[in-house]
């Protein structure tokens, strides 16, 4: 198709409704834009939002093919969808970014990895499981990760000696050396459809261990300035090295040694980047939308430090929720809440974030650790 886009009716659609395409579709419709979703759940956060919403799975080939033709520019939420029904769409000319070649490439994390390092970019050591043996190849500890369908912690386990063979991933899997970590990072890339790229902050994340989830994000992290240029540096080489289009979380480690790897990357709004709705000139959200429909891209500046933190479904709990000590955290000082709207909690489900601004990156941790502890999301079942 390729013919010029009226931005007075254009229609977005977004693979995924979730709270990243809840929270794109409310900046679309900010810019005046039409935004259908696609998504298997009835009313799902972003469908309560949107002008329209397909119900049908991410795999369901009519579906998706429905969504690509009633839209003119077609962006994910989630990178977890039958590429192979969408990249015929892609070759006859419609606007489908990132690519589902991008998207093919980064759905299998083993081949992801071997991209980038066949491009020079520092990941860690990394092997392919070819047979039970193999699992044995790079030494204990070590990380063995699902190739495809990982998210929020799955499909990934520490394999910390011959002991833990029993509990090792059972489908296609690789392996990956135990990186002696200092800290982990994050920034977003965004590229548009010109190859105009720009790069917010590099942010640091904080993990919960009990389920491997992003626990909390300091924004920016707390490193050196040249070492947060090189970040950004290795970022914009992974984005630009498969011509991707939209936005780009790269997640990295910083070893004890002073070395960065890239750990993986998600070809869509990430939740390191949700601090940017406040803290940021343009959003991460907004950000995503301009890339997609060759707008020009949106100042990254970060107006004032942020931590954000995400509200988890408390654990002994499902159901509808209820939450716990609202009125307390919207009284500390300058405290922004996001709750997503998701009829059903469960243990370690992201039901929401908070984001706390301070000039005083520490006290904005501070009072955003205070929240965290005050604030609960418990459901209507105990476990």
């Amino acid at each position: 198709m390729n013919t010029p886009l009226n931005y007075s009716h254009l229609k977005l659609g977004i693979i995924g409704g979730g709270q990243l395409g809840k929270i794109m579709s409310q900046k679309a419709k900010k810019m005046g834009f039409h935004v259908t979703v696609l998504d298997p759940t009835p009313n799902c956060p972003a469908g309560q939002v949107s002008d329209a919403q397909i119900v049908g799975g991410f795999y369901d080939q009519a579906k998706l093919v429905e969504l690509i033709r009633t839209c003119d520019v077609t962006t994910f939420e989630l990178e977890n969808v039958d590429v192979e029904a969408l990249k015929p769409l892609f070759d006859q000319g419609h606007a489908i970014y990132p690519s589902p070649y991008t998207i093919a490439l980064i759905q299998n994390k083993y081949e992801q990895k071997k991209f980038l390092d066949s491009k020079g970019i520092p990941v860690p050591t990394y092997k392919d499981v070819k047979t039970p043996s193999c699992l044995e190849s790079l030494g204990f500890p070590v990380v063995q990760k699902a190739k495809k369908g990982g998210y929020d912690g799955r499909g990934v386990m520490v394999l910390k000696s011959k002991e833990d063979l029993k509990n090792a991933i059972q489908g296609e899997s690789f392996l990956e050396e135990m990186v002696n970590i200092d800290k982990e990072l994050a920034i977003i890339v965004a590229r548009n459809l010109q190859g105009e790229v720009a790069c917010y902050p590099v942010v640091e994340m904080l993990f919960d261990e009990r389920v491997n989830i992003c626990d909390s994000v300091m924004a920016p992290a707390r490193i050196a300035p040249a070492l947060a240029q090189e970040v950004k540096d290795i970022a914009i080489a992974c984005v630009e090295s498969f011509e991707g289009v939209g936005i780009f979380g790269v997640e990295m480690f910083l070893t004890k040694e002073g070395k960065i790897l890239v750990n993986e990357i998600a070809p869509r709004p990430h939740n390191s980047a949700h601090y940017t709705i406040e803290s940021c000139v343009t959003s991460q959200f907004e950000q995503i939308v301009r890339a997609v429909t060759g707008l020009p891209l949106g100042s990254t500046e970060l107006i004032i430090p942020s931590v954000m933190v995400n509200l988890l479904g408390e654990e002994g709990f499902e159901g509808e929720p209820l939450l716990e000590g609202l009125p307390e955290i919207l009284a500390l000082d300058k405290v922004s809440f996001h709750f997503y709207g998701k009829s059903h909690t469960k243990p370690f489900r992201k039901m929401g974030h908070i984001t706390v601004l301070d000039h005083n990156l520490d006290l904005a941790l501070a009072r955003a650790l205070k929240a965290k502890d005050i604030f609960k999301v418990k459901g209507t079942k105990p476990l």
